[in-house]
């Protein structure tokens, strides 16, 4: 059976991440009839973070996903592990008032603990360093720095650092920034290895997985569900969506509530010297613009390098010709430099920046459109799911409400509308305004 037509044969594609992935099970496909639990659709972060909650809380799990765990945006993402929501607490403030961001404020953070807390509980080797760093090109750019940093500290989160231009030069040895900010309770990771770290937890706890399981149908969202598979379907007592850009058509009702967007990421070959004193401190670097730049050095001392956004969720024709001329605006000294791997993935975003979650029916639940934050914002928001399904709302319900915005021009004209804005947004980057 083949990992379904969004996902070729199922075979991870040719990245670093899969190229010096651990080895791991190949979880059969699903045949027959299940009656279980909770089964959860969906085998990357969202869905592992819930479904190992649940079952370290002794509910019966089963787990479907259409290639391999970690295929999709969880296996493939820049590996960063960056506080926070897309849309800022301000833009929340504004949005949606004070209530709203005071408990916002209390869980930017734990997508991150929840992360540190799975590697060191289960022993997953997915290569953990600590810390990363803001850039800021304008004062502008700095200016929302100090103001985040202000904002934060009110919440308790004071783990924020301010540097000046030659500040950012003791970690990262370019001349391009004016300043930037640390987050030391920041940090990155291999994101393929975190996967199937946790695919083999929730296992170790009674969980079953599936792979090359493609969902082809859901039917009754409204009372209990029956999800169907080529081969097989599972009667669950609770349902979880958790395929975010992946999921498809197969739910037309959280197709309109995001869009998938694709971005890029390089990788050098090893930099040994050369490496280290690019990025002295190993931390990892994201950039304030728009349509920015982030980047950190491997285990193995590679540069991984991404950026670029296409709305749609297509690919670029030529990943190295798009990326590597941001890597050597940025380090010039590596113009030259052997690129190993380049690849893409897509991801999600909502058209308020803030991650979707609800539900479907009585006894169906979602979460998606993490806009880019989704390394931190999947591990939080499957908690909370696996909250909900063990019998507490508090916490989910505060996201259920928050109102779904819908793109403009629906799904039609979502994509030239949100291309649009990036132009215009990438030109005020460019001039600086």
């Amino acid at each position: 059976m083949s990992g379904g037509s969004y996902a070729g044969d199922g075979a991870y594609p040719s990245s670093y991440y899969a190229a010096s992935a651990h080895s791991a099970p190949s979880r059969p496909p699903l045949a027959g009839d299940v009656e279980t639990d909770v089964c959860v659709v969906g085998g990357g972060f969202t869905g592992l973070s819930a479904g190992l909650d649940l079952a370290e809380k002794g509910h019966r799990v089963v787990l479907l996903e259409g290639a391999r765990i970690g295929w999709g945006a969880s296996g493939r993402n820049g590996g960063q592990i960056v506080n926070g929501l897309n849309a800022s607490l301000e833009t929340i403030a504004a949005r949606y008032g004070k209530a709203t961001t005071d408990f916002v404020a209390t869980v930017v953070q734990e997508g991150g603990a929840i992360i540190r807390e799975r590697i060191a509980k289960y022993d997953i080797a997915c290569d953990l360093k600590r810390g990363n760093i803001f850039t800021a090109f304008t004062a502008k750019q700095m200016a929302e720095l100090e103001a985040k940093q202000a904002l934060w500290r009110t919440y308790g989160h004071d783990n924020f650092e301010m540097l000046d231009a030659a500040g950012v030069r003791r970690h990262i040895a370019t001349d391009a920034y004016l300043g930037g900010m640390i987050d030391h309770s920041g940090g990155h990771m291999h994101p393929l290895n975190l996967a199937l770290g946790q695919a083999a937890a929730l296992e170790s706890r009674g969980g079953v997985i599936h792979e090359a399981s493609p969902v082809v149908s859901i039917e009754a969202l409204d009372g209990k569900p029956v999800v169907r598979t080529a081969d097989g379907l599972v009667r669950p007592r609770t349902l979880i969506l958790a395929g975010n850009a992946y999921l498809g058509g197969v739910v037309p009702e959280l197709d309109t509530r995001i869009m998938p967007f694709s971005t890029q990421i390089i990788a050098t070959e090893p930099l040994g010297a050369r490496g280290r004193e690019l990025l002295p401190t190993d931390m990892c670097v994201e950039d304030l613009r728009y349509i920015l730049d982030y980047y950190r050095l491997s285990a193995d001392g590679r540069l991984l390098f991404g950026g670029g956004t296409v709305y749609g969720g297509t690919d670029t024709a030529d990943i190295r010709a798009k990326i590597l001329p941001n890597l050597e605006k940025i380090f010039p000294s590596l113009k030259g430099a052997r690129i190993d791997f380049a690849w893409s993935g897509n991801c999600a975003i909502s058209f308020s920046r803030v991650p979707q979650m609800g539900r479907l029916g009585p006894n169906s639940y979602f979460a998606c459109g993490y806009s880019g934050h989704g390394v931190v914002g999947s591990h939080l928001f499957g908690r909370i799911l696996a909250e909900a399904v063990d019998g507490d709302l508090s916490r989910f319900d505060v996201f259920a409400h928050v109102p779904w915005t819908p793109f403009p021009g629906g799904r039609r004209f979502r994509v030239p509308y949100s291309a649009l804005g990036s132009w215009w947004y990438g030109l005020r980057d460019r001039l600086g305004v």
